[in-house]
């Protein structure tokens, strides 16, 4: 090594002669980035370029040498310092860490859940004899679950999904046509990759909005972020922003997850411009193929009516469709068990109570002439 070094010397005279002593062991290359970079005078303004181009920091020095053990061990690492010989693999030494000094040093690294059940499976592993190979197969399996698992809840929690449910609890009996395999595409991750979109309608109580929702969760467990907005508060408040000047940052909320669910569509009377602002979301999302999902009792031909603009309402409906399907949810009510279309009545009792989707109660009710009692 002392003979390349020589070599290297020789062959560019530029170089500074290697010194004698400690130094003159070091690699040539190593010697000349050592050295500053200017000869002439360094006032303050060169001399904080020059500890920057070092890497050097005025003050930090101090603040290295007052932090605790692990934070200088992890600086360190297992590497041989450059002022000395440089060490075999074979020759580095084990370090020797506390409890404490470890758990800092998984705190740096962010494994929450190793950092919490490390010490446990260490003995756990000592006892069952495992090779080091399982014991951080182990570890890194608990890591990678429980991140997957933190992610589900916080993508879950921003999502503002109305309430919580899965495919799992749809009851398709109560639909006459509607079968979990019609729905298998919108539960696979092409779903979002293809840009798919899906609209359905029905009557209140048929389980649009669970379907919605427990679509929009199987995208999150695929890895995909979901928001979940009623169409009212979603128009209203593209409208006032739009009055502000401020549409553009508005939209951002509603074109950036992957997949956007817009509830209620004709439940509620919407503003003017509700075709608009409409227009603006569906149009960004159909040119960067991100599915949507809305939920409507109104019929699409009754879409221009509700939005105020016929062709605008065509024009959204022309691109959620291209590539999206429409549901048409029968069937009695979710809630009542009925088909409370306006046209049917509710069941009656011989003594004409009322009854839907609740038990007949086993005593009857007190009225004005039994409901007071005496008290001599």
């Amino acid at each position: 090594m002392r003979s390349k070094a020589v070599e290297v010397s020789s062959a560019h005279p530029s170089l500074p002669s290697a010194p004698s002593g400690a130094d003159s062991r070091r690699p040539a290359a190593v010697k000349v980035a050592a050295e500053p970079r200017h000869s002439g005078t360094l006032t303050a303004r060169t001399a904080g370029k020059e500890s920057g181009r070092e890497g050097r920091i005025p003050g930090r020095d101090e603040e290295f040498r007052n932090r605790e053990p692990a934070e200088q061990f992890f600086r360190g690492g297992l590497t041989c310092s450059m002022r000395e010989e440089p060490c075999p693999s074979h020759q580095a030494k084990i370090p020797k860490l506390t409890a404490g000094e470890i758990e800092a040093l998984l705190r740096r690294l962010n494994l929450a859940r190793t950092r919490h059940i490390y010490a446990e499976v260490a003995d756990r592993a000592e006892k069952e004899e495992w090779s080091y190979r399982d014991f951080l197969a182990f570890l890194l399996a608990e890591e990678v679950a429980h991140r997957q698992q933190t992610r589900l809840v916080r993508f879950t929690r921003k999502a503002h999904f109305p309430f919580f449910r899965t495919i799992e609890e749809f009851d398709f009996q109560r639909q006459p046509v509607l079968r979990k395999s019609h729905l298998g595409s919108y539960l696979e991750p092409d779903f979002v990759r293809e840009g798919r979109s899906l609209i359905l309608y029905g009557k209140h109580g048929r389980g649009k909005t669970h379907l919605a929702v427990a679509i929009g969760y199987r995208a999150i467990q695929n890895g995909f972020e979901t928001l979940c907005a009623n169409a009212a508060e979603l128009i209203e408040g593209l409208s006032n922003a739009s009055q502000r000047g401020q549409l553009q940052q508005a939209l951002f909320t509603y074109t950036h997850p992957h997949v956007l669910i817009v509830d209620e569509i004709g439940y509620l009377a919407h503003g003017q411009d509700a075709a608009n602002v409409l227009f603006h979301v569906v149009n960004d999302r159909y040119l960067k193929k991100r599915p949507m999902i809305f939920t409507t009792n109104k019929p699409l031909s009754a879409w221009g009516k509700v939005l105020h603009d016929e062709d605008l309402a065509a024009a959204i409906l022309d691109r959620v469709l291209e590539r999206g399907r429409f549901i048409h949810l029968q069937g009695p009510s979710g809630r009542t068990g009925h088909q409370l279309d306006g046209q049917e009545h509710l069941p009656t009792t011989a003594d004409g109570a009322r009854i839907s989707g609740i038990d007949r109660p086993k005593f009857p009710e007190p009225t004005t002439a039994n409901c007071f009692i005496s008290i001599n």
